[in-house]
């Protein structure tokens, strides 16, 4: 993609499909940082409830211009991976770490509000065990809503409000596995 035909500004290109919020160019990309926490849910036949904290990185990637959709809200998909690490704080001091892909639903406002959902999957390791864990090797599986409001055309604070799950996929018993849901706030920067 020529980025020449895309300037906002002399010297700048523009990521946006015309003004804030009107949906991402092909091609964009954001890289950002954030925190959270949040409780712990006894779900799916877990034993406990999971209190964790996060802090986390990412990378994405806008993979298509603008989605014109006759039964959906247009918007934007986008991949996405992040790198987390953090601690469970009840019931005990555990730790966690991982990594997540997944893709990311961004919705055309017209605003600097810019709604959207995703999901994930990835790798993740944790001393959490018993009762509801076995081993330090886990999946965590990820989906939340979220909004990111543009703070100018190329940097955004977001709040999201994700679903955490942690499980080993019944490589090992017990796997009742570990849920949290999890408010986080970030920053990220668009190019």
């Amino acid at each position: 993609m020529d980025r020449s035909d895309h300037r906002a500004d002399a010297g700048v290109y523009s990521i946006w499909n015309g003004d804030i919020g009107g949906g991402f160019r092909k091609g964009a990309m954001d890289v950002g940082f954030g925190a959270g926490a949040g409780p712990g849910v006894k779900a799916f036949g877990s034993d406990e409830s999971h209190d964790l904290a996060l802090g986390y990185g990412h990378f994405g990637w806008i993979c298509t211009n603008v989605l014109k959709q006759a039964l959906w809200p247009s918007g934007n998909l986008e991949l996405w991976g992040e790198i987390f690490g953090g601690a469970q704080y009840s019931p005990k001091d555990r730790y966690t770490t991982g990594l997540t892909i997944g893709p990311r639903y961004y919705f055309v406002t017209g605003s600097r509000w810019v709604p959207f959902l995703d999901g994930g999957v990835g790798l993740s390791a944790t001393d959490i065990g018993l009762p509801d864990l076995s081993t330090t090797f886990e999946f965590n599986v990820q989906a939340g809503l979220g909004t990111f409001y543009f703070c100018s055309k190329n940097l955004a604070i977001g709040l999201q409000s994700r679903w955490f799950h942690l499980s080993n996929a019944g490589i090992e018993e017990p796997n009742k596995g570990g849920n949290t849901i999890i408010f986080l706030l970030g920053a990220s920067r668009y190019f």
